[in-house]
C-alpha cells in the first residue's frame, strides 16, 4: 500500500492518520435504528458506510470488534425531552406491546440489511438489556457534581460541564447557541436550564415501559445508552464512534459531555460521520414523512419509484458517493447506478471466461496498477467512487481481453481476477444478484457457450442462415455476440 489509512475526524475537523489504541485491534461503534418503522434508505448509507470501513479494516489485517446498537427505549419524539417514546407511541397505536414493535422492526431492519449484503456487527446490544449499566453511568455522573435530580428525572447540567470542560467539542457550537436554539417545552420548568438534557425520565402512570431506580421508575435518556453501552463492550477509551451527521448535535456531543463528566477523560478517539440522503433537497427521514422504505426500492411500490431496485443497485447507489458527501435520491440516479453495477458485474463474469495466453502481451503488472490505485483511494478517507472509476478503467481491459483484441498470461489473469474480486466484492461489498445458484450460473454459461459451438460448425459448413438464425435469437434474449478472429464471445446485456 502506498499510503496508512487517512480518514476525516469530525472532532479536529481533519483528515487524520488512523492509528488504533491497541495495536492490531480496533473497536468501533456505530449508533443504529431506533426500531419502531421499517428502515429506509436514509438508514442505508450508515449502515453501508460503516460496512465498508468494516470490511477495509479487516482486509487491511486488524482484529475489529464492531458495535452497532439497537435503540429500544428512550429515544423520544422530539430531542430535546419532550413528548412520547417513539416505539411505545407506536405500540400504543397498533395495541402491541413495545417489546413486540421492537422485535418485529428490528427483525425488518436485519432482513433489509442481509440484502444489501452488510456484514452483522460482532455484537448487537440491546438499550433494554443494558438499562443496569446506563443507570451506574447515571450515578457517576451525578457523584462526580454533573447532574441533578428533579421530580424523579435526573438532568445533566450542561452549565457546570461547560465550565470545567467546554460543552460543543464536536458540533462546534458555543452555550450561546444552543441556549438560542432551546425552545419552552414541556418538562423544561423541571430543569435548572433549557440546555440541560435527561439521563434518567421519571415514567408517568400510563408509560409501560418502566425500570426501577435509586430516583424513580422510569427510563433511561436516549443519550445514554450508546455511552454506556460503548464503554461495555469496548472499554473506556476506543478507537471510532460512526452515525449519521445529523447525530452530531445534540446526540453525540452529549455523549462527548456524558463520557467526560463520568470518567474524567474523552471516551473516542476518532469520530466519523456520513452525510444525508435527501429527496428534492430535504434529509430524507420518518419525521419529515418523505421517506421511501428498503422493502419499497426493492419491490418498486413507492409512488415516486419508476421501477424496483435491487439491493446491489441501492448499495452501489451509495458507494458511488464519498461517504461524506450528500446524495440526493432520484430515479435518473438509480437508474445510472444500475446500468454501472451491471458493466462491472458484467466484466466479472467475463474474467471468469477469458483464457490465458502462453505469451500475453499482458502480465500481472495490469493487476498491481490497479490494487496501487485502489488502496491509494481506499485509504484516502475511503473514497469508494474512486475505486469504482478504477475498476471501470479495469473493465475496459477486461472487455478487450473477452473480445481477444488483446491477451494475458495465466499469472497476469490469476492477479486481475483476484484483485478485481477483492476491490469489487470483498471490500465493496457488491454482489452478483442474477441467481444465489453458483450451478445454474454455470450451466447458463455453458448453454450459450454450446450454442456459439453450434453456430460455428453451421459457419464452417456454410450453413449461413443456421448461423444467423442463432445469432439473431440470441439478440433477441439480450445476449450480444461479437465474431473475432479467435472465435466468437457474448455478453449478455440487460
Amino acid at each position: 500500500m502506498t499510503q496508512p489509512l487517512q480518514i476525516y475526524n469530525t472532532l479536529s475537523r481533519k483528515k487524520e492518520t488512523f492509528v488504533p489504541i491497541h495495536e492490531g485491534h480496533v473497536g468501533m461503534y456505530v449508533c443504529g435504528p431506533t426500531v419502531y418503522g421499517d428502515a429506509h434508505l436514509g438508514h442505508a448509507r450508515p449502515a453501508i458506510t460503516f460496512d465498508l470501513l468494516f470490511r477495509y479494516l479487516r482486509h487491511i489485517g486488524y482484529k475489529v470488534r464492531y458495535v452497532r446498537n439497537i435503540t429500544d427505549v428512550g429515544h423520544l419524539e422530539h430531542d430535546a425531552d419532550e413528548g412520547e417514546d417513539k416505539i411505545a407511541k407506536k405500540a400504543r397505536l397498533e395495541q402491541l406491546e413495545p417489546m413486540e414493535v421492537a422485535q418485529y422492526y428490528t427483525n425488518r431492519f436485519n432482513a433489509a440489511m442481509a440484502e444489501l449484503n452488510v456484514l452483522p456487527p460482532s455484537i448487537e446490544p440491546h438499550a433494554t438489556g443494558h438499562i443496569i449499566e446506563q443507570e451506574q453511568l447515571v450515578k457517576q455522573i451525578i457523584d462526580n457534581g454533573f447532574a441533578y435530580e428533579s421530580n424523579g428525572s435526573i438532568y445533566f447540567d450542561v452549565e457546570k460541564y461547560n465550565k470545567a470542560y467546554g460543552y460543543g467539542v464536536l458540533s462546534g457550537r458555543n452555550l450561546d447557541d444552543v441556549r438560542d436554539a432551546s425552545r419552552e417545552l414541556d418538562g423544561v420548568g423541571e430543569k435548572r436550564h433549557q440546555v440541560d438534557f435527561a439521563l434518567w425520565k421519571k415514567a408517568q402512570p400510563e408509560h409501560i415501559m418502566r425500570w426501577p431506580s435509586p430516583w424513580s421508575d422510569g427510563f433511561p435518556g436516549w443519550h445514554c445508552e450508546c455511552t454506556a453501552m460503548g464503554r461495555k463492550y469496548l472499554g473506556a477509551e476506543f478507537d471510532i464512534h460512526g452515525g449519521g451527521m445529523d447525530l452530531v448535535f445534540p446526540h453525540h456531543e452529549c455523549e462527548i459531555a456524558q463520557a467526560v463528566a463520568a470518567q474524567g477523560k474523552p471516551m473516542v478517539k476518532y469520530w466519523m460521520h456520513n452525510n444525508m440522503i435527501t429527496i428534492n433537497g430535504k434529509k430524507m427521514g420518518k419525521s419529515y414523512n418523505n421517506f421511501i422504505t428498503l422493502s419499497q426500492f426493492f419491490d418498486g411500490s413507492h409512488e415516486k419509484l419508476d421501477q424496483p431496485y435491487s439491493p446491489m443497485t441501492i448499495r452501489f447507489f451509495i458507494l458511488q458517493a464519498h461517504y461524506r458527501s450528500t446524495v440526493d435520491f432520484s430515479n435518473e440516479a438509480l437508474q445510472a447506478s444500475q446500468r454501472g453495477l451491471e458493466r462491472l458485474m458484467d466484466a466479472a463474469a467475463q474474467l471468469e471466461r477469458i483464457e490465458a495466453a502462453a505469451k500475453g502481451e499482458m502480465g500481472t503488472d495490469v493487476a498491481d496498477e490497479l490494487a496501487a490505485k485502489c488502496y491509494e483511494a481506499m485509504n484516502d478517507d475511503l473514497n469508494s467512487p474512486i475505486v469504482i472509476s478504477h475498476l471501470f478503467d479495469a473493465c475496459r481491459t477486461i472487455n478487450r481481453l473477452a473480445d481477444k483484441q488483446a491477451t494475458i498470461t495465466a499469472e497476469g489473469l490469476d492477479a486481475l481476477k483476484r484483485v478485481f474480486h477483492t476491490f469489487a466484492f470483498d471490500i465493496l461489498g457488491l454482489r452478483q444478484e442474477q441467481s444465489g445458484n453458483a450451478g445454474r450460473e454455470e450451466a447458463f454459461g455453458a448453454a450459450i457457450d454450446l450454442l456459439l459451438d453450434l453456430r460455428a460448425k453451421a459457419k464452417a459448413a456454410k450453413d449461413w442462415a443456421t448461423s444467423d438464425q442463432i445469432r439473431d435469437r440470441l439478440a433477441a434474449l439480450g445476449f450480444e455476440v461479437k465474431d473475432t478472429k479467435e472465435g466468437a464471445t457474448w455478453k449478455l446485456n440487460k
